[in-house]
């Protein structure tokens, strides 16, 4: 019985999409993005080419680098942000960053920065020491230096506003004289009457990996699209839950706090990496078989009681080092949903200490083992309290990404975590796990603001429903909605509103 149990085990969804052709790219209707990120551990340029007629996106280019080897500051330079585990960043250190990764990555795909490319999202999960939504959006001008120091055309970090803006190429491909870009990315609306950071800092980040996991779920058969809940398990933690609504789904769940920043700190106490800037990344390896067994139990249990996974309590203003507004969620009708380990990280230390004694005293394989089944622990936790608040049922898909996520056994522990609910019958046609959902995410958010869609594979509207173009038409038509700014104004002065690739007021 137990040999057919394994033999019949569920198989996680995972969504890879196959490489490109060079020749198809130059030839056919791709629309070419790049999705600049600079986090915690890894700043990455990944280069998307989406084929227009199927609205699938390929990966074209992935270039990363350690944020922790960013240049040092020099002197007159001011310190504006920090990432987790320390480094500091400047406005000009950033900046210089972006550039050499954006021009290494074009050179990698031999692409023309000035001609093949077709726009530019901007995105940062560096948010542990900002306290504004005015210093989010100075790191977002910062990044946005680097893109157009690097060759950027100003026009590729702004929406279009009418069609005499979409290159001849594209336009059969636009909706634009239909629908505008509203806001809404993949038909879901962020938290209401705020940008998003005013509610959690790292929203922005959430909302990209949604619409990314949206995408990606289309080489799988799991419809990830409303109501769904995304959880990207980057150094830190950011995901959405959205409602199901027609044709816009509300923002009701933001997830925040930490999420690789919980295996680095274990792995920071073994003497394989450093001890304050390293990451699992460094000594990852896929041909290592992880133990599961028995002590590698004894020791996830022992990290599970120190993470905190919860609601975020009304009193706190950071959780997780992540900027956060309980009060405004509230009045948004939107649940935080946490990830900590102590106080905005106050007991990471211990879990170094575990890292040490396990490490030293069983190895590397248990070491392994014990940090996926740590993953795929709160991955099932921070479903729990979605179903607790009642914001997460039966009808919702389940998408994940990020390399605490994704990586080496992660997906399998996490499916048979999330079948342990009781949540679904067929669990694996309800959970996906995407590569790179930020930068899928960037692909999509990158349409959306040129009105670009395919009705025949559409992201939008409800899970095993149709395209709802016709329901945003009437929508948009009858509500008299509120249109994004507009574009007249040079790019600087609009770059506080650009925040995670979103053009607000």
């Amino acid at each position: 019985m137990n040999l057919a149990h394994r033999f019949f085990k569920p198989k996680p969804r995972i969504a890879e999409s196959p490489p490109v052709n060079y020749l198809d790219l130059k030839s056919k209707p791709y629309f070419i993005v790049a999705s600049v990120e600079v986090g915690n551990t890894t700043t990455k340029c990944v280069l998307t080419a989406t084929d227009m007629n199927t609205g699938k996106t390929y990966i074209v280019n992935k270039t990363i680098k350690m944020t922790r080897d960013v240049r040092p500051p020099k002197f007159g330079e001011e310190v504006f942000a920090r990432t987790i585990n320390g480094t500091p960043l400047t406005k000009e250190s950033i900046a210089e960053l972006v550039r050499d990764t954006l021009i290494e990555s074009h050179e990698k795909a031999r692409l023309d920065i000035k001609t093949d490319l077709h726009f530019v999202v901007r995105s940062t999960g560096v948010v542990a020491e900002l306290d504004s939504p005015d210093q989010i959006g100075a790191f977002i001008q910062a990044l946005a230096q680097g893109c157009l120091t690097a060759g950027v055309l100003p026009r590729l970090m702004t929406p279009a506003m009418s069609i005499h803006n979409i290159l001849d190429k594209f336009k059969r491909y636009t909706l634009i004289e239909k629908v505008t870009f509203n806001g809404a990315v993949a038909s879901c609306y962020p938290p209401q009457g705020a940008t998003g950071v005013e509610v959690v800092a790292n929203e922005m980040e959430g909302e990209l990996a949604t619409a990314g996991i949206k995408e990606g779920s289309r080489w799988t058969d799991v419809d990830f699209r409303n109501p769904c809940l995304s959880m990207d398990f980057g150094t830190t933690l950011d995901g959405r839950v959205t409602s199901d609504e027609l044709p816009y789904s509300h923002t009701v769940g933001n997830l925040l706090g930490l999420a690789g920043a919980v295996p680095d700190a274990v792995v920071q106490g073994t003497g394989l990496v450093d001890r304050h800037t390293g990451a699992t990344l460094d000594i990852f390896d896929y041909k290592l078989k992880p133990n599961y067994g028995k002590e590698a139990q004894h020791y996830a249990d022992q990290i599970d009681d120190l993470v905190i996974v919860e609601k975020v309590p009304l009193s706190r203003s950071k959780y997780g080092l992540v900027p956060v507004n309980p009060a405004a969620a509230r009045l948004n009708n939107v649940v935080l949903i946490g990830c900590d380990v102590g106080i905005n990280g106050g007991n990471l230390f211990r879990l170094s200490e575990i890292g040490s004694d396990l490490y030293k005293s069983k190895g590397q394989k248990v070491l392994f083992g014990t940090i996926d089944l740590v993953c795929a622990h709160i991955a099932r936790r921070l479903v729990e309290v979605g179903i607790d608040a009642d914001i997460v049922t039966e009808k919702t898909a389940l998408g994940v990404t990020g390399r605490a996520g994704i990586t080496g056994n992660k997906p399998n522990l996490i499916l048979e975590e999330i079948g342990k609910l009781g949540l679904y019958k067929e669990p694996e046609k309800n959970v996906v796990f995407v590569d790179d959902g930020l930068a899928r995410g960037a692909a999509v958010m990158a349409r959306c603001m040129n009105s670009m869609g395919t009705p025949r594979n559409p992201l939008g509207g409800l899970r095993q429903g149709r395209c709802i173009l016709k329901q945003r038409i009437d929508f948009e038509s009858n509500k008299g909605f509120v249109a994004i700014p507009q574009a007249d104004k040079p790019l600087e002065e609009t770059q506080a509103y650009f925040v995670g690739g979103h053009t607000r007021r």
